[in-house]
Parts: C-alpha cells; sequence; structure tokens
C-alpha cells in the first residue's frame, strides 16, 4: 500500500503545537479591514487552537495518527 499524502492545503494552514496539539489561525484578518476596530484586528492577530469538532478531519489531511 502507498504512503498516505499530506494534504497541501492543510500544511500550510496548520501546525503543531509543542504539546501536540493543532494551532490554526483566524479568520476574517485578510481584507476590508478599515470598518473593524483596531483592538479587533489585533485581537485576530494571535494563534487559537483546532476545535475538538474538527480535529479528526485536519488530523487526517495531516497525516497525523490518532
Amino acid at each position: 500500500m502507498p504512503k498516505m499524502k499530506t494534504n497541501s492545503s492543510a500544511k500550510k494552514r496548520f501546525s503543531i503545537t509543542g504539546t501536540g496539539k493543532i494551532a490554526r489561525k483566524n479568520a476574517y484578518k485578510s481584507h476590508i479591514l478599515t470598518k473593524m476596530s483596531t483592538k479587533r484586528k489585533r485581537n485576530l492577530t494571535h494563534t487559537s487552537l483546532v476545535s475538538d469538532a474538527d480535529l479528526g478531519n485536519v488530523k487526517r489531511m495531516l497525516c497525523i495518527g490518532k
């Protein structure tokens, strides 16, 4: 059986933390930022963790074991 291929879009969007959790960037930070307050834009800069509901799909895309 051939090796599993990592999803190329997923490997650019997600990163694995030191404790094994999967980090992601926040949405709504790419364009049309003039209507957004500075505080809101600043808070969207930080990374978040992938939710438990999406964790299985993301791990499958990254070819990470259970």
